[in-house]
């Protein structure tokens, strides 16, 4: 079965806005998923208005790791493990395992929320929702327009997960000058690298960060004359991804400032339930299998694009490859347990990865025989140097945490 979501790379066509608006919506709701949900949630309930700073240092670091990425992607006209075995010869094979390894993990608590987010709609088991949510990803990449019915779920589910989640964070009435104060003086500093590492890691950690470069790439939208319309999407991705945190965010803090305690079951459903009763709780359902189906797709669709470099078998029949990861994805929920905790500290965990990731960007955004006539601007990589530099440090500040988390 040849894949049909790929335009030849180097082949550049007519910019299409929808395909870069589909790109941006992939890399946004492949953040936004359970883990997003669950670790925006823990943290604001932990930190209250102070993780407001968590927020708008990922946001800024977040900027700067998409841009250099894509960029070099979308340049280069190479995925990223081709760009990494370029910088140095091995590298990208490191490099694809990581970020194989972390999508795998993810898309298990990914389907596990696809099927927690059935169970609140309909009253069915989540082990019920997972199967018949694995059905219809699998549907979408069994369709001849894979490509564009990948942007058309982002785009719409993308949308709906805005909207009602702001409507929650209205009823919520949080207190948004405190909020806004705190973003820039909380009250310790330190205490939030674990936070902001987690953010960090959801947001553009992984394979995340290169969802939509990768999907750019398939769509053949790249190379120089391409450069803005690639910023352009870029950017988007993070400001989508930043509204949903901001207004989840303001959502949790409305209701805990409030006096609400959380279900440790399930923080994030409280928060809804809290707010807007039991139409809280069904809107929490369908703001959950959304952001888990589009995260699942993302997810698979993304990690089995740095296998294609090395197996002919993988590309060639890229589409069943994909939907065989999101088998194995549902296939291992049922044996997997402690979804709060594993969505966190996955979170965590894929962030320890973008120093790696965006380190080798960084590596090959001058070498000609990788970016060719393409110059990456300076202040891109020094803005790339600082994110790996804060993400590196707060990583290894974090692993304490992270071992607490599990406990």
């Amino acid at each position: 079965m040849a894949n049909p979501m790929i335009t030849k790379p180097g082949i550049a066509r007519k910019t299409n806005w929808s395909v870069l608006l589909g790109a941006a919506f992939i890399m946004a709701t492949s953040a936004i998923g359970p883990g997003f949900l669950t670790q925006t949630t823990v943290f604001t309930d932990q930190f209250k208005a102070n993780f407001a700073f968590a927020i708008l240092a990922s946001v800024i670091i977040d900027i700067g790791a998409q841009l250099n990425v894509w960029r070099v992607i979308t340049m280069s006209r190479m995925r990223g493990q081709d760009v990494a075995n370029m910088v140095f010869p091995g590298l990208g094979y490191l490099v694809a395992l990581l970020i194989v390894m972390g999508g795998l993990a993810f898309n298990i608590g990914n389907i596990a929320g696809a099927g927690l987010g059935m169970n609140v709609l309909f009253g069915i088991s989540d082990t019920t929702g997972a199967i018949i949510s694995c059905v219809i990803a699998l549907g979408i990449f069994a369709s001849k327009e894979a490509g564009l019915a990948m942007d058309m779920v982002a785009k719409v589910l993308g949308g709906l997960m805005i909207l009602l989640t702001a409507y929650v964070m209205l009823v919520a009435n949080p207190p948004y000058a405190e909020a806004a104060t705190k973003s820039l003086f909380p009250a310790d500093y330190g205490s939030l690298m674990l936070p902001m590492i987690t953010l960090v890691g959801g947001t553009v950690g992984g394979y995340i960060t290169f969802a939509g470069g990768h999907r750019l790439l398939d769509a053949g939208i790249v190379g120089q004359e391409n450069l803005n319309q690639v910023n352009k999407s870029s950017i988007t991705g993070i400001v989508i991804t930043a509204i949903m945190r901001v207004i989840l965010f303001l959502a949790v803090l409305g209701v805990v400032s409030g006096g609400a305690v959380l279900a440790k079951s399930n923080p994030p459903a409280s928060v809804f339930q809290h707010a807007a009763g039991a139409m809280g709780y069904k809107f929490f359902g369908i703001v959950l299998w959304s952001a888990a189906i589009t995260s699942v797709v993302g997810a698979a669709y993304t990690s089995v694009s740095f296998l294609r470099s090395f197996f002919k078998t993988v590309d060639k029949y890229n589409s069943y490859w994909i939907m065989l990861f999101i088998i194995i994805s549902t296939v291992v929920f049922v044996l997997v347990g402690r979804p709060v905790a594993v969505l966190v500290i996955v979170g965590s965990l894929n962030g320890l990865i973008l120093p790696i990731t965006l380190g080798t960007m960084l590596l090959a955004c001058r070498n000609k025989k990788i970016v060719g006539d393409y110059h990456h601007p300076t202040w891109l990589i020094v803005f790339g140097v600082l994110a790996v530099m804060v993400t590196a440090y707060a990583g290894a500040t974090s692993l304490t945490g992270i071992a607490a988390l599990w406990k």
